[in-house]
């Protein structure tokens, strides 16, 4: 059998983050009127403008295939909403596209899929990027929508029995208990998240940024800056924290799980470029980083959000490292009991500086499908930046999924 070929990340981008403008629009966040189509068409074009920008003899015909991650497949976002947005960014008719959905997995699930094709010689150059407009859709709407619409949806009668549909929050709630966790340990590191996110904007780190111009009824807007921090984290830490302890825990009574120490409903969208180290080479393109391990895994659907410690195990595990080697550690913060929870098991404190640099989705949001391509993007980006070595992203996953990536920064 032959040897699996190096692959290796050439370019990352990201829309700016959006508030969700759900409630009728309402909220009125800054891409609650856009596409998704013609918002991951902006990342996909902008992604490979900058590979043309750093060589200009790169082919966009040599893209084997744009793997999307998305959730809610409905609306615009349904119908393969890769095809539809590769097509809108003017990539050769010639390119493959997909979407897929695994829960909030989905995002990375979409690089791993792309390095698996190179590693095996499937494909020397592959596109992996994830978008959702929870504006539009919230998790669970592809159901809600077919029940409305009177479809014959059929639900199996063992749902129940195997613990599908307990809702995240309370699974976040079980975990604390479980751990030991305070409202204060919750709320201590949902003060970080958004710390470490406001000095990365401020400090200009978020260049991957990709600025996306777009116009809803005759208003044109241009979006190039997350709308979703708060400055107040950092100009007045103990201001928010009183803020934090005034948030209402609506999961259980007694509870400690808040949307303050959960992440944010947001848009966005991202794109990574990935490639076989020898086409990199050929092209002479210097990489951003290497992909070493990689591991999916299943946990229990309920509490759910513990899948990553196993899927963080075997990656690890398939690239001889141990969590000591870590330099960036970047769990997706869907609420902050699971991100204490993967501390334990790892024996890090909880507020070690290499849990998520420049912030996680507490601070930044959870784009459910985007938020793997996202943070994937921002944990390569600050390991080259700070001259990290090696880092890890991991997200959890509705059921009881976990996916984790070992990347070597270069």
């Amino acid at each position: 059998m032959a040897a699996l070929r190096e692959v290796v990340v050439v370019e990352t981008v990201r829309s700016a983050i959006g508030k969700s403008g759900r409630d009728g629009m309402k909220k009125n966040g800054q891409l609650c009127q856009a596409s998704s189509q013609e918002l991951l068409a902006a990342m996909l074009r902008g992604l490979v403008d900058r590979v043309k920008a750093r060589c200009p003899n790169f082919d966009e015909a040599n893209i084997e295939d744009v793997i999307v991650g998305c959730l809610s497949q409905i609306g615009e976002q349904g119908s393969n909403l890769a095809r539809f947005s590769a097509l809108l960014a003017g990539l050769p008719e010639s390119v493959s596209a997909c979407t897929v959905n695994q829960f909030c997995n989905a995002g990375l699930k979409s690089i791993m899929f792309a390095a698996q094709g190179i590693q095996t010689g499937n494909g020397d150059v592959m596109v992996c990027a994830g978008a959702e407009i929870m504006s539009h859709y919230g998790m669970g709407s592809d159901v809600m929508v077919a029940m409305a619409a009177g479809l014959p949806v059929r639900f199996s009668e063992r749902q129940e029995e195997i613990g599908m549909g307990v809702p995240q929050g309370l699974c976040a709630e079980m975990i604390s208990a479980d751990e030991g966790h305070t409202r204060e340990d919750l709320d201590r590191f949902a003060l970080s998240s958004m710390q470490k996110a406001v000095t990365a904007q401020r400090n200009g780190w978020f260049d991957s940024i990709v600025p996306y111009e777009y116009t809803y009824e005759g208003v044109t807007r241009r979006v190039d800056t997350d709308e979703v921090l708060r400055p107040k984290a950092v100009d007045d830490p103990k201001g928010f924290i009183e803020d934090l302890r005034k948030l209402p825990a609506p999961f259980k009574e007694g509870g400690i799980v808040t949307a303050g120490n959960s992440s944010q409903i947001v848009d966005g969208a991202a794109a990574v470029m990935l490639m076989s180290a020898d086409k990199a080479a050929q092209l002479g393109l210097e990489p951003l980083a290497i992909i070493r391990g990689m591991a999916v895994a299943g946990g229990a659907p309920v509490p759910m959000l513990l899948a990553p410690i196993p899927a963080m195990k075997k990656a690890l595990a398939r690239c001889g490292k141990t969590m000591d080697d870590m330099d960036v550690i970047e769990p997706n913060e869907a609420f902050a009991s699971p991100c204490l929870a993967f501390a334990n098991a790892f024996g890090y404190p909880y507020s070690d500086p290499r849990v998520n640099p420049t912030g996680g989705a507490i601070a930044l949001g959870h784009p459910i499908g985007a938020s793997g391509v996202m943070y994937f993007g921002e944990m390569v980006r600050h390991l080259k930046r700070s001259g990290g070595k090696f880092g890890i992203q991991t997200l959890c996953g509705g059921g009881g999924l976990g996916v984790a990536m070992v990347v070597e920064a270069v």
